[in-house]
């Protein structure tokens, strides 16, 4: 039997589906024109694909990055392209702050390195006086001379060394900490002029330069803290914090 009943006319074609724009999708988002804006439908109508149903994947107008086709991994350390050179200066950055927070420790503890254990800070003994009053030499002996001992410099002096050692170590901070130690360093330098081996160069320089250079390549971010100190939001704002 038909399913039509007796005197009544064709049935009723079935609803069309919308179409879909392709044109203007393949215009504006082809391969040839990545830049322009593409194609998004206005309101909050759903995005139909080629079916007629609402489109579930990626949208084309949902920005996509295409990584370089003679690199795809971007090194960890900007502008060192060597994996070599950037494993390098990961070693170099922990060493310069082991460096600075071991004098720390020395001077906190009086660990009988470079400080007796009756010179210890916690045993009432100044970081500062033993240098400043006595190896001191040069035009600026006696400005250092001047304070040696003072409350206000073993404290900046200790902070600082505090500082710098554990923003090398984890590699977070490191342009204001290389800022800081590379002036620390350039004071003990005018505090020996002249150097005993040398017209004016000695390891002081060297070790501001270096850590002025691992700051500019951003080597925390090779086996360090940098990538995830980086992403933060006050970081981000202020990249003097980098």
């Amino acid at each position: 039997m038909s399913a039509v009943p007796s005197g009544a006319g064709p049935a009723a074609p079935p609803p069309r589906r919308p179409r879909v724009r392709w044109s203007r999708l393949r215009r504006n988002h082809g391969p040839r024109n990545r830049c322009r804006r593409p194609y998004r439908p206005s309101g909050n109508r759903p995005f139909l694909g080629a079916s007629g149903r609402p489109w579930k994947g990626r949208r084309p107008w949902k920005r996509r990055t295409y990584p370089l086709p003679s690199d795809t991994r971007a090194p960890r350390t900007p502008g060192v392209a060597s994996a070599a050179a950037r494993w390098v200066l990961a070693a170099l950055r922990p060493a310069i702050g082991w460096v600075f927070f071991w004098a720390f420790l020395d001077k906190l503890f009086g660990l009988g390195f470079a400080t007796p254990a009756d010179g210890a800070w916690i045993a009432g003994g100044s970081p500062t006086y033993g240098f400043m009053a006595e190896a001191a030499s040069g035009p600026f002996e006696g400005l250092y001379g001047s304070f040696a001992g003072a409350a206000w410099a073993d404290w900046l002096f200790m902070a600082g060394l505090l500082g710098i050692g554990l923003a090398f170590l984890l590699g977070i901070g490191m342009r204001i900490a290389a800022a800081s130690g590379a002036l620390m360093l350039v004071l003990v330098w005018t505090a020996v002029l002249p150097p005993p081996n040398n017209p004016f160069m000695d390891d002081h320089l060297v070790m501001a330069l270096a850590m002025a250079a691992l700051a500019l390549v951003d080597a925390g971010d090779t086996a360090g803290l940098g990538g995830w100190w980086s992403r933060l939001s006050p970081v981000r704002r202020v990249p003097a914090l980098r």
